[in-house]
C-alpha cells in the first residue's frame, strides 16, 4: 500500500513539476528556431534607427531574447561585387543560433574591423578564417578579418556580414536599416501582446508576427501538457486501484480483528475512523516520500528533454499532497464497508 501511494505520489510530482515548468522550458528550446517577429518599412523604404531602438523598450517586460536592424547593399570585394550585410553581432548568437559557425562568433557592437562570411561566399573567394576581405568604393577601401564562416541554409550563407553602423557608413544610409528582426518568449502570449502594441505605435510600418514559430509554441506546449495530465491521471488511477485491492485483502485479514472490535461494542463509526486514520497516515509517508522522488524523477526528465533541471513550483506541494489523499480515501470505501458489514456472530463462531 505505502509502494503504491508512493509510486502515485511521485509521478504527480514530476509530471505536475514539467507541466508547471515546462512554459519557460519549451519557450526557451523554440527560441532555437529563430526569430519570431518581423519588422519592416511600410510606405517609406526604410526604418529609422530611433524606432527600431523605441520598439525594444516597448516589448513586454522580461520577453525580449534578442533583436537585430538589418541593411543590406551591393559593394564591390576584391575580385567582384557582393551582398555586404549589416547587423547587430551582440545579438546575433541568441537571435539565430540554428547557424553553423566555424571559427568564432563576433560578441560586440562596436567591431569594426572583423566580419562573418557565409560559407559559399568565402568558398567562392577562396577566403578562410585568418583572411582578409577587402571592400572598395571610389578609391576608398576597408579591410576585414574574416572571424567566422557561417552555415545558415538560407540567403546568408552568400553574404559578407559586418556590424551595421559600418553598413550604414559605407553605403550612406546613417541611421536607416531595411528591417528588424526580434525574437520573443512566446510562453504567456507575448507575441500578440507585442503585436498589438506596435501597430498602435507605428501603423506605417509592416509589422507582424513569424507565424510558424510563435504560433507553433503554444501549440507544442498545449500537447505536451495535455500528455503530462493524461499520464498523471492514469497513475493516479492505477495507484488508487492497487491501495483498494491492498486495503481489500488487509481487511480480509483483519477479519477478526474487526470481529472482536465490534463484539466489544465499537461501533461502525469507530472503525471508520480507525481505518481512515490509518490509511491518512500511511498516505502522508508516501507523500513526504514520493515528493522527493518525484523531484529526481522531474530533473532526470528535464535533463533528457530539455538538457535543463525542472523547478517544483508551489502548485506541485499542493496539487500532490490533495490528489493522493484523495486517491487513498476513494481506495479506501470499498474497504471500509466491508469492515463495517463483518458479522461477529460468523467470524468468530468456534472461537
Amino acid at each position: 500500500m505505502f509502494s503504491a501511494l508512493t509510486v502515485g505520489a511521485a509521478i504527480i510530482t514530476a509530471m505536475a513539476g514539467v507541466y508547471f515548468d515546462i512554459n519557460q522550458k519549451m519557450s526557451h528550446e523554440l527560441r532555437n528556431y529563430g526569430a519570431n517577429f518581423f519588422v519592416g518599412p511600410g510606405k517609406q523604404p526604410f526604418i529609422r534607427d530611433e524606432q527600431y531602438l523605441e520598439m525594444t523598450r516597448l516589448a513586454p517586460n522580461n520577453s525580449l531574447v534578442a533583436s537585430s536592424p538589418y541593411l543590406y547593399g551591393m559593394v564591390q570585394a576584391d575580385l567582384e561585387k557582393i551582398v555586404l550585410m549589416g547587423a547587430d553581432f551582440s545579438q546575433l548568437k541568441n537571435l539565430v543560433p540554428y547557424w553553423q559557425v566555424k571559427g568564432k562568433w563576433i560578441g560586440v557592437s562596436f567591431d569594426e574591423r572583423n566580419a562573418m562570411i557565409g560559407n559559399k561566399l568565402a568558398a567562392k573567394l577562396e577566403l578562410k578564417l585568418g583572411s582578409r576581405i577587402n571592400i572598395m568604393k571610389d578609391g576608398e577601401r576597408r579591410s576585414f578579418v574574416i572571424k567566422g564562416i557561417i552555415e545558415s541554409g538560407a540567403s546568408e550563407d552568400n553574404y559578407l556580414i559586418v556590424n551595421i553602423p559600418v553598413v550604414q557608413d559605407w553605403l550612406d544610409k546613417q541611421g536607416h536599416i531595411n528591417y528588424a528582426m526580434f525574437s520573443l518568449a512566446n510562453d504567456e502570449g507575448q507575441v500578440e501582446r507585442y503585436t498589438h502594441i506596435l501597430r498602435q505605435k507605428y501603423p506605417e510600418l509592416n509589422i507582424r508576427p513569424i507565424r510558424k514559430v510563435s504560433a507553433s509554441e503554444g501549440k507544442v506546449l498545449d500537447k505536451i501538457k495535455l500528455l503530462m495530465g493524461v499520464v498523471a491521471f492514469v497513475i493516479l488511477i492505477l495507484s488508487t486501484l492497487c491501495v483498494n485491492t491492498t486495503l481489500t485483502a488487509m481487511i480480509s485479514e483483519r477479519r477478526y480483528e474487526f470481529a472482536l472490535q465490534k463484539a466489544l461494542g465499537a461501533s461502525h463509526k469507530a472503525i471508520t475512523h480507525q481505518i481512515l486514520m490509518e490509511t491518512i497516515i500511511m498516505t502522508t509517508a508516501a507523500i513526504f516520500v514520493g515528493l522527493a522522488l518525484g523531484y529526481l524523477l522531474a530533473q532526470i526528465l528535464g535533463q533528457t528533454v530539455f538538457n535543463s533541471t525542472i523547478d517544483l513550483r508551489l502548485p506541485v506541494f499542493v496539487i500532490t499532497p490533495i490528489l493522493s489523499i484523495i486517491a487513498a480515501l476513494v481506495a479506501a470505501i470499498v474497504p471500509t464497508i466491508r469492515a463495517m458489514n463483518v458479522d461477529p456472530a460468523k467470524v468468530l463462531k468456534g472461537e
